[in-house]
């Protein structure tokens, strides 16, 4: 498709104040899908180096906190995560769903009554994290079993595109080759950006090489916020500034939900709201 001329101005850039939309794949989505590993290899090293500092994380009332891997993954892609919230005090699981092929039918009919599991054996609402692909399950339970959700945590996940046309990302290509294993979801159809009956986070990276980082934001409001890293996709799962950020949000009262404020000694791990477009 020829660049128009307004784009060859601004030099390929959405203009501040404008929708950006969704836009074709660049020279810069394929760098940072090219260096996918190697940044999340980086995150890592990262975590090792900064732990003495994430040790004074928030810690918050024990409860029932379920952790879904992304697309092609399991909870072996979790571990990190969840070792770090269980250290915290949190009765943490996994799905025990083997590898997430996307919204079939043994996932769709089986994660509500986890999550139902959970909360019994728990007395009371889960807490639900979802990474990539999980994220998109997690802002789903909340929408059809919010007695049982405490709360929503999502890392990466493109839940703007729901119910869209494929927007050509690594993300979007590997989602559609296994659509022929999808089942019609009967409920939570529909636009997952607008506000959900429980808090919500949803955590995102302008450096993300799997996703467009802009499907991973939703409309901020009352108990609805977005929060943006410097992580790289498969890197989310154990990067510090989202370990930091989960254990934060894990921490917050019930009935006193706020918006998620870095730490003045980790805020340039975070990016800033101000500087997003649109």
């Amino acid at each position: 498709m020829p660049e128009s001329p307004q784009n060859r101005r601004s030099g390929g850039r959405t203009a501040p104040g404008r929708a950006p939309g969704f836009l074709q794949p660049s020279r810069r989505a394929t760098l940072l899908a090219a260096t996918e590993p190697v940044r999340a290899a980086a995150s890592a090293g990262a975590l090792a180096l900064t732990y003495p500092l994430l040790r004074g994380a928030p810690r918050g009332e024990p409860h029932g906190v379920l952790v879904l891997p992304g697309l092609m993954a399991s909870d072996a892609s979790t571990v990190t995560l969840r070792r770090w919230l269980r250290g915290l005090g949190y009765p943490v699981v996994g799905w025990e769903l083997g590898r997430n092929r996307g919204p079939t039918r043994e996932i769709t009919e089986q994660l509500p009554k986890l999550v139902e599991q959970l909360a019994d054996r728990h007395g009371g609402p889960v807490s639900v994290v979802g990474q990539s692909l999980g994220g998109i399950f997690a802002r789903r339970l909340a929408l059809r079993v919010p007695r049982l959700v405490r709360q929503v945590v999502s890392l990466g996940s493109p839940f703007g595109l729901a119910g869209r046309p494929a927007d050509g990302t690594p993300g979007a290509r590997a989602y559609a080759r296994y659509r022929h294993l999808h089942a019609v979801p009967t409920t939570g159809r529909g636009d997952l950006r607008g506000a959900l009956p429980v808090p919500s986070t949803a955590v995102y990276s302008r450096w993300d090489g799997v996703v467009d980082w802009r499907a991973c934001r939703q409309r901020p409001g009352p108990g609805a916020e977005n929060v943006g890293v410097h992580a790289s996709h498969l890197g989310m799962g154990h990067d510090p500034a989202v370990l930091w950020l989960v254990a934060d949000r894990l921490a917050q009262s019930r009935d006193d939900w706020r918006p998620f404020t870095p730490p003045a000694r980790l805020r340039l791990l975070y990016t800033s709201e101000d500087d997003v477009d649109g």
